[in-house]
């Protein structure tokens, strides 16, 4: 089916976090109407008035947009759709297991009001098969049979908050049908935002290869943050090591180790294959075991911090500790998974003078701070931990100021008066 055929008209999307949104005005920038939904009535109240709480989409952007953005809490409203995008969260469960709550919950109001003809595609991480054995059903209570009344496919988010150099107009879109002539329709619609669109055989192969995607990602950071805590204790400087590494231009790709993974992703898919495994009477140890390594990586920090100053003969106990991000990677506000938050509520338990310091996070609830001004900060601070690396901090400067620093980004490996503290 060609895009005249069918393509441009009205698209609903269901779910206006930091995958909807994004793709919300993607598509009205191409000249489509969409149909905005999502639950939370103070979310849509803030879009309708051109508030925009994505960092990836300016509030000028979605000003100029609103014509075509049509927010709501209807799910009536995606009658008018010639196609429903699902976004939703899937977290785990505290028992690391899939919680396809919110999913459910949206699928089961998008069935009371589908119609014919419509083509509904997921776009939420979850394991292979969620697609076929989880919302298929669940639309077919509307009464009418996926792939001959209405079509089904599966396209993976690849959402990297706060890059530029590859966008969702640049990054290759994955689109995998529950038919041909689904995966035919899904594609013609990402072609009008996508440079590349690619076509895979089935639901389940865009979704397993959404999860390659990350636990390739998640397998390599925590071979290399393993690495870190070998070198640190045998006084070799990880970051040398890698940098030395990295100049074979064949056969190695460049990882850096950190205090830990966050995110929306990395923490959390390796989780849905393994579990989907167990299934399967396979257990993944490989997967689960790159999964306890990044998530053991904020106490290695703790640890660190914690020698640091017993070599300068101070306790954590009323150390004036100043923490230099707070969100899980650099250049946005994002702290979903931040192990700085689990850095930070540790360093509390241990009853330490804490204050951050992060310029896209003004304030963390949960720990009672709120993000300190640098200057009078780091005048006062006896630590200076490097969490996150933001470019609008000059960390160097930092650390000249600072009578101990700890380096877990690598940001000062370059500088040409290292801490003696660093990481390596």
């Amino acid at each position: 089916m060609s895009q005249g055929a069918h393509w441009p008209s009205t698209v609903g999307v269901v779910g206006l976090g930091y995958v909807g949104l994004p793709l919300a005005v993607a598509l009205a920038a191409a000249g489509i109407d969409v149909v905005a939904v999502d639950e939370d009535a103070s979310k849509i109240e803030a879009l309708r008035r051109g508030e925009s709480h994505i960092e990836d989409v300016p509030a000028p952007l979605l000003r100029s947009l609103a014509q075509r953005i049509a927010p709501t809490t209807r799910y009536a409203a995606l009658t008018s759709a010639d196609a429903i995008l699902l976004c939703l969260p899937t977290p785990l469960t505290r028992n690391r297991e899939p919680d396809l709550t919110a999913l459910v919950s949206a699928s089961s109001s998008v069935a009371e009001v589908l119609r014919p003809g419509q083509l509904v595609v997921l776009e939420s991480t979850s394991y292979p098969g969620t697609t076929r054995e989880r919302l298929v059903p669940i639309l077919e209570e509307s009464g009418m049979k996926a792939g001959r009344d209405f079509d089904v496919a599966f396209s993976p988010e690849r959402v990297d908050p706060g890059r530029t150099d590859h966008t969702m107009r640049t990054t290759p879109k994955l689109v995998g049908g529950l038919t041909p002539t689904g995966g035919e329709r899904a594609a013609a619609l990402y072609e009008l935002i996508c440079d590349e669109v690619v076509r895979v055989g089935s639901p389940d192969v865009a979704e397993m290869a959404k999860l390659l995607e990350n636990i390739f990602r998640s397998v390599n950071i925590a071979l290399v943050n393993e690495l870190s805590i070998l070198c640190d204790r045998m006084g070799i400087d990880v970051w040398e090591v890698i940098d030395a590494a990295a100049t074979k231009p064949y056969g190695f790709m460049r990882f850096d180790p950190g205090p830990g993974m966050g995110g929306h992703c990395l923490p959390v898919d390796p989780f849905y294959l393994s579990w989907r495994a167990r299934e399967y009477g396979l257990a993944t140890e490989f997967i689960e075991l790159a999964g306890k390594v990044n998530a053991q990586m904020p106490l290695h920090c703790i640890a660190r911090i914690e020698r640091a100053l017993n070599e300068v003969g101070k306790p954590v106990n009323g150390t004036r500790i100043l923490l230099l991000g707070m969100s899980y990677k650099a250049g946005i506000g994002d702290v979903r998974e931040s192990p700085a938050i689990v850095i930070a509520e540790h360093l509390q338990a241990l009853h330490a003078d804490l204050s951050y310091h992060d310029p896209y996070v003004p304030e963390v609830p949960e720990l009672g701070l709120l993000s300190a001004e640098l200057v009078p900060a780091v005048a006062r601070a006896e630590l200076v931990v490097i969490l996150t690396a933001h470019a609008e901090v000059d960390h160097v400067a930092v650390s000249d100021a600072v009578p101990l620093v700890l380096d877990f980004r690598g940001v000062l490996r370059h500088a040409a008066q290292r801490s003696a503290a660093g990481l390596g």
